[in-house]
């Protein structure tokens, strides 16, 4: 991999993140993503720098009923240092048992929960980034996890966004409950529901939480594209880590230039076409271990092709024939098709990657928005809105 040298940066003064009995060197998270950060990608991401890296979100009821899919997400490569989880869920009951499996049967060194998840499917039941608005529950839900997480000494941590929208804004409440109920840190993706991942995150709102908690930690997520983009967060908001979620899409050194960046170092990651094409076929084997089905690997890894390479002269016959590949025979003979003599193509490669989306009206259960608190029939209604699917 070419690693060239940047103008020289001073040493980010960032001190170890401490996350309960867990210290984490470099305070780098990666965000987890669904179909994204499985035992693959998180291998390829710990190659190249130090952080925590966080699987796939599951959900509380199919880990209870030990679906099969459930219990794949929340393995882990046994040299997986902390074996970090994230757990969705609206029923505090529900919750409390996949966290007490968790914690029984050893499974998890660091849970996180997620209250951020913008997706339809998820805020309708009133879940992801919905939930916090009730108050009630999601106090109910992060005290009822920290409890049982309690019993194992496991840190738990929560994940959220600003609110559901610009006028329904929940995060500082959210905050300052989950610290009184004991959390180990909070981070705070800097965009409401309402944006998905348009438009900007807000960095500020991050910075005002950042001041509102001063007795745990705090992290930022949002728009953190480069290494300097996270420099540049951690001073203009004070966060004590950051977490990395589409910036990495098709770029699992990017850890690598995190881990350089915060330690004053003039390294960073250039690769050329060679060396992404070699990524994306290491990549493509061990998903191919993960899933133990190389048609399902060659299937799962296509998503990734077009931000590996992003930027890059690829012609669209062949961008065509590596999203279509049905084994790993098919994909290195695709491969060698590139100019792999091309040259690392600067800005182009860089910044945003994946599906902004644009703004729109969440998707609430119904009446969500009169009050902080549940009613009677959306108290009725909670203990059977677990999703039995993982979610986005």
């Amino acid at each position: 991999m070419t690693v060239v040298a940047t103008p020289p940066a001073p040493k980010l003064e960032l001190p170890p993140l401490k996350l309960g009995p867990i210290t984490v060197d470099t305070p780098v998270i990666l965000a987890p993503m669904a179909g994204i950060t499985n035992s693959a990608f998180r291998r390829l991401c710990r190659e190249y720098g130090g952080g925590l890296y966080v699987a796939e979100m599951v959900t509380s009821r199919a880990l209870v009923e030990r679906t099969p899919e459930s219990l794949r997400i929340i393995s882990h490569d046994d040299d997986e240092k902390v074996r970090s989880v994230q757990l969705y869920g609206v029923d505090p009951v529900t919750v409390g048992q996949a966290v007490r499996m968790l914690v029984e049967e050893d499974r998890a060194d660091h849970i996180d929960l997620n209250f951020g998840c913008p997706v339809p499917k998820v805020t309708r039941r009133g879940g992801g980034s919905a939930l916090p608005w009730k108050i009630d529950l999601f106090t109910s839900i992060v005290q009822t996890a920290v409890k049982e997480a309690s019993k194992g000494n496991i840190p738990l941590t929560i994940k959220m966004r600003k609110g559901i929208d610009d006028d329904h804004l929940t995060y500082l409440d959210a905050g300052r409950i989950a610290r009184d109920s004991g959390v180990a840190a909070v981070a705070l993706h800097g965009r409401t529901a309402a944006q998905f991942y348009s438009g900007q995150a807000d960095w500020s709102a991050i910075a005002r939480l950042r001041e509102a908690l001063p007795d745990i930690p705090v992290l930022g997520n949002g728009d953190i594209w480069s290494a300097e983009d996270a420099v540049r967060m951690v001073r203009e908001t004070g966060v004590d880590g950051v977490v990395v979620g589409r910036g990495c899409q098709g770029r699992p050194w990017l850890f690598g230039d995190l881990m350089a960046a915060f330690e004053g170092s003039e390294q960073r990651y250039r690769p050329d076409l060679r060396q992404v094409a070699e990524s994306v076929y290491r990549h493509a084997e061990l998903m191919v271990e993960t899933f133990g089905d190389e048609g399902k690997a060659l299937r799962e890894i296509r998503k990734h092709i077009a931000w590996y390479f992003k930027g890059y002269v690829v012609g669209s016959e062949l961008r065509t024939k590596l999203a279509l590949v049905t084994s790993l025979e098919v994909l290195r003979g695709t491969l060698d098709q590139l100019d792999l003599d091309s040259p690392y193509p600067g800005t182009d490669a860089e910044g945003p990657r994946g599906r902004a989306g644009s703004p729109k009206k969440p998707a609430l259960p119904k009446d969500w928005l009169l009050n902080r608190t549940l009613d009677d029939e959306q108290t009725r209604d909670i203990s059977f809105a677990e999703l039995d699917v993982s979610g986005g």
